[in-house]
């Protein structure tokens, strides 16, 4: 399991838990397992936010 599958499982359970019952209980699911996704991708390496951040260039 990578680690951005782990952290999109991760992200959806803390939303679950967070916010039980509704709409918008889905919708905070929603977000945090993207973050949980997006986050897991950074440290797995298959996904580079230093260029959506500005980063500091190495010269």
């Amino acid at each position: 399991m990578t680690t951005s599958t782990l952290g999109l499982i991760v992200g959806l359970l803390l939303g679950i838990a967070a916010a039980i019952g509704g709409f918008s209980a889905f919708l905070v699911a929603l977000v945090l397992g993207a973050v949980g996704y997006v986050l897991g991708g950074q440290f797995d390496g298959e996904i580079d936010l230093s260029s959506l951040l500005g980063g500091r260039r190495r010269d």
